[in-house]
């Protein structure tokens, strides 16, 4: 029936202020819109890289030092086993993708399994005859470090950018090892770089005193560069490899200030907060290392126990520099290090380009859709290109809503999206010109248009919503832009081609009561 209850007319219409509600902040400049009273949404469309403009990077993680590092840490447990074992050994290190030794007593090979167990646990543990020992992982175990390792790099890096405050970053693994990241809005590749490239892998480590006056050093103690006034590498000093307290166990850093200078304040967990309260009051009159990404941010020394579980990292940083070192501590570090193979910079100019060539084509493909509707279907060609300025507004309401970024892609989404949505109102009218011939009336004939039509059209676009989800679930970037707008527009189109030129036709054909349909 083309009758329509008041209920149902309420509903249309709010469904349609609604997207006119959320579209309309989309009408006005970002200048305009933060001037825009306070009962309208501020949420506008957001935009991507390509139209934009901003940074796009291409990472990729480097897995071999992830196992060198991961291999360096089996190297320190075993020969802390074997020393506890009381086991003899020569020859212990990393090679390739292994740790190796060899047993100086052949007869303590059985020993020396029983006091690795712990520390090769999920490993592969080979012996031979003649007393060499190699640990190494397995293939499963080794894809699986690094795939978790490139997952919890994208992770963290969308942490990092986050916390910059910066809309909609896109953050997809490409391949088994490389991450690609676009930043739209942002023209400076370099302080990105900076931000998501450090590993930021803090340590808090014990000084060895007895190697820094000898100049020598048991295998235990490594020589790490202390930042200069500069922040550059200076001078070495001797650090003890094992860990005091690890930056996992850090839960919130901030910049702030001190005497005037920026400073980073930090604060453990409890677990770090005991392990720090515990080593400094067991050390107190010995200097410890702040070391970030193997460089020594401060070595200062331990005047009394630091029991509260917090405390202030101060050097030569400015306040940028503090900030963002703040940013990432509280992101955490990386599993492993990152290594930058394409950097591409997008000018907000070649983005402006490409939304005045999208706004072009939409205006030109809705004049000509416009003027064949009225050509054809004359009155009827009117209710359908009203429909489809319509479903322009909702589709640009229902993305303001939902926060999506509008590409390129997504631009032609949704100037295919308009171009279609008049097929419903063809397929309808062309069913209502057929009931004419058979003699209907013009009420009958506009009903069982739209009663025999509205199978087809629900069907074909079904179909048509179905393709478009597997693009949107196997897709990715652009693909996935194109595919979230078509989307939105099929629901659109259906609801104003259908339901909305119903409204229209039903209240045309109440106050007008033609004796024929002028088709």
């Amino acid at each position: 029936m083309l009758q329509f209850s008041k209920f149902k007319i309420t509903l249309i219409l709010a469904v349609l202020l609604a997207g006119l509600y959320t579209a309309m902040p989309n009408l006005f400049s970002a200048g305009q819109v933060a001037n825009l009273p306070s009962w309208l949404p501020a949420r506008t469309v957001s935009l991507g890289l390509d139209l934009q403009g901003g940074s796009h990077l291409l990472y990729e993680v480097d897995t071999g030092a992830l196992v060198k590092g991961k291999l360096d840490g089996v190297e320190d447990e075993v020969r802390a086993a074997m020393r506890d074992a009381k086991l003899g050994y020569t020859d212990l290190g990393v090679k390739g993708e292994q740790v190796s030794f060899k047993l100086r007593d052949l007869s303590a090979l059985d020993a020396a399994r029983t006091a690795l167990a712990k520390a090769t646990t999920g490993m592969q543990l080979d012996m031979a005859a003649d007393g060499a020992v190699s640990i190494s992982f397995s293939d499963a175990a080794l894809a699986e470090l690094k795939k978790h390792a490139v997952e919890q790099s994208i992770e963290i890096i969308n942490k990092r950018i986050d916390q910059t405050g910066t809309k909609e970053p896109t953050i997809i693994r490409q391949g088994d090892d490389r991450i690609v990241v676009q930043v739209p809005g942002v023209s400076d590749p370099q302080r990105l770089k900076d931000l998501i490239g450090k590993t930021a892998k803090m340590e808090f480590k014990m000084v060895d005193e007895t190697a820094e006056a000898t100049g020598t050093a048991p295998p235990t103690s490594i020589q790490l560069p202390e930042l200069d006034d500069d922040g550059k590498p200076g001078r070495l000093l001797w650090i003890k490899k094992p860990v005091m307290v690890s930056g996992e166990t850090l839960i919130d850093a901030q910049q702030g200030f001190d005497g005037g200078m920026p400073i980073v304040s930090f604060k453990f967990d409890s677990v770090g907060a005991r392990k720090f309260g515990d080593a400094t009051k067991a050390n107190v009159g010995k200097r410890f290392a702040i070391v970030l990404d193997n460089q020594i941010i401060s070595a200062p020394k331990i005047n009394d126990a630091i029991l509260g579980g917090s405390g202030i990292i101060s050097g030569n940083f400015t306040t940028e520099s503090a900030r963002d070192l703040a940013i990432l501590l509280r992101a955490g570090a990386l599993p492993a290090p990152l290594t930058v193979l394409e950097e591409r910079t997008v000018g907000a100019d070649l983005g402006a380009d490409s939304i005045e060539a999208g706004k072009r084509a939409c205006l030109i493909a809705v004049v000509f859709i416009a003027v064949a509707m009225v050509v054809l279907y004359g009155l009827f060609g009117v209710f359908a290109n009203i429909a489809m300025l319509l479903n322009g507004v909702l589709m640009l309401g229902f993305l303001s809503a939902i926060g999506a970024t509008l590409t390129f892609p997504g631009i032609a989404g949704m100037v295919l999206t308009l171009g279609m949505a008049v097929d419903a109102n063809v397929l309808i009218l062309e069913r209502v010109r057929e009931e004419m011939r058979n003699g209907r009336s013009p009420v009958n004939a506009m009903e069982a248009g739209y009663r025999e039509a509205q199978a087809t059209i629900f069907d074909a676009n079904v179909t048509h919503a179905i393709s478009t989800m597997f693009l949107f679930a196997f897709g990715s970037g652009p693909i996935k832009g194109f595919a979230i707008t078509l989307l939105i527009g099929i629901v659109s189109s259906v609801f104003t081609a259908v339901v909305v030129t119903r409204l229209m036709t039903s209240v045309w054909l109440r106050q007008a009561r033609p004796k024929a349909l002028p088709l």
